[in-house]
């Protein structure tokens, strides 16, 4: 059965790259179809794949999976040995909360630092919400370095390590500082594989999306 995966730009696209980084570091085949953002034929494309109009979009021989977390619900349960959630569960209750905060939350950091990986050393205003959202990113991943063993959060990778993978490259291109409590996740994120296949792959992009070019 054959599977293919739906994403936006790479440059900017957080949500494609949190279903995108799920299947490839659980080496998983799939194919990847690249569909533009902010053009002309974006929304006939998107309407082709279901009325949600989102990306990204799962497509698993005949089905139609969107939002990033539901991929990643969907793709736990189909390839359980993938190990995508905590074994303990205490652990996996704990990675499920993180992801739906990350899921659900941080308007801020969403808003006023989109991720634009091609735009490093510029930088933004540090508004109270945005210190705040980044005050809680520091207080997530300090508490998982403090809890599990390993170099991801939960010391194998997990669908909360691609909830937060944006994040990393939010702080990467803005020049966040992080305490070294926080700044070891970020260094182990990007030393993956996958994620500088991503990055690789977003600097040579060529599309600009207006709204997204923020900072100085």
């Amino acid at each position: 059965m054959q599977t293919v995966l739906y994403i936006g730009n790479k440059n900017y696209s957080s949500w494609s790259l949190r279903a995108w980084l799920i299947l490839r570091e659980s080496h998983i085949d799939f194919e990847e179809r690249r569909i533009l953002l902010d053009v002309e034929t974006t929304a006939e494309e998107l309407a082709a794949l279901g009325a949600a109009m989102r990306i990204p979009v799962l497509e698993i021989g005949d089905e139609h999976i969107w939002d990033s977390l539901a991929i990643a619900e969907t793709v736990a349960e189909r390839w359980p040995d993938k190990g995508l959630w905590p074994a303990d569960q205490s652990a996996r209750a704990h990675a499920r909360s993180i992801s739906a905060e990350m899921h659900s939350g941080f308007e801020a950091l969403r808003n006023l630092m989109p991720m634009n990986c091609r735009a490093m050393g510029r930088r933004v205003t540090l508004t109270d919400e945005l210190t705040a959202d980044i005050d809680r990113i520091v207080e997530i991943w300090s508490d998982c370095f403090h809890r599990y063993d390993g170099e991801w959060l939960f010391g194998d990778f997990s669908i909360a390590d691609a909830m937060y993978a944006p994040v990393v490259l939010r702080l990467r291109t803005y020049g966040i500082n992080l305490p070294e409590s926080a700044s070891y996740y970020p260094r182990r994120l990007l030393k993956s594989p996958a994620m500088q296949e991503w990055l690789s792959a977003a600097e040579c992009e060529i599309e600009v999306i207006e709204q997204d070019e923020v900072g100085q």
